[in-house]
């Protein structure tokens, strides 16, 4: 069985959204349910790197769907994935403004569940098949594809020796790595590398990572690695 898509559904009327997340998940999805617009920036923060689609009602509380789309085609990790608007409102204009701003597709309301969920099957048979290369811990993404680091939507500039050591943390989050590891890691061959370097370096991470700093933990007596009390 192939793995579940995962949609971010944002509609603030509570039945019809209720209906159709429950006839999506009925059908091999995964849903995340939003009926305004600020619950769905909070869906977005805390699961970018697992939403494969998003169907947006434009008029909804708080941030509009146009607002949610602005922030989905500039997100690091969701900029590329199918927008679908859902919507009540049917001029022409309105089609064709929804569309300039990035999304690929337009449904007006209302519209049966089975036409919904084929327009979100055809969308995603147009995305050409990618390996996962996003790993996402609370709202840092590594782009280890690209080897960058981003921290919300701003990319964080990080030296090679950096990034080699965000990357061995965030693709085992859960380990604790001592500094001879680290070391044997960062180093290779080169004898004048020393313990205190990994020190300075992890330093140097925090004061880059600014808020996000807390996501690198001090293990007394151990060494580093991810806060697993914020995974």
């Amino acid at each position: 069985m192939q793995p579940k898509h995962t949609i971010l559904l944002v509609e603030d009327e509570i039945e019809p959204a209720e209906m159709l997340a429950n006839f999506l998940e009925m059908n091999n999805f995964n849903v995340l349910l939003a009926h305004n617009g600020l619950k769905a920036l909070e869906l977005i923060d805390k699961h970018a790197s697992d939403i494969h689609v998003a169907v947006l009602d434009i008029m909804v509380p708080n941030v509009d769907g146009k607002e949610i789309c602005s922030v989905i085609r500039k997100h690091p990790v969701m900029s590329e994935i199918p927008v679908i608007f859902l919507t009540a409102k049917d001029k022409e204009k309105d089609e064709i403004e929804g569309l300039e701003l990035g999304a690929d597709d337009y449904i007006s309301k209302p519209a049966s569940l089975k036409l919904v969920k084929a327009h979100i099957e055809s969308l995603l048979r147009r995305q050409q098949p990618q390996n996962s290369k996003w790993i996402q811990h609370g709202e840092l993404f590594l782009d280890t594809s690209g080897k960058d680091l981003y921290l919300k939507e701003k990319r964080v500039e990080l030296t090679s020796t950096e990034y080699a050591i965000v990357e061995m943390f965030f693709q085992n989050p859960k380990r604790v790595y001592s500094r001879q590891e680290i070391l044997e890691h960062i180093g290779g061959d080169d004898r004048f590398v020393f313990d205190r370097t990994v020190d300075v370096h992890i330093k140097n991470l925090r004061l880059k990572l600014a808020e996000a700093s807390d996501m690198i933990k001090t293990y007394r007596g151990l060494g580093y690695g991810m806060n697993r009390e914020l995974l």
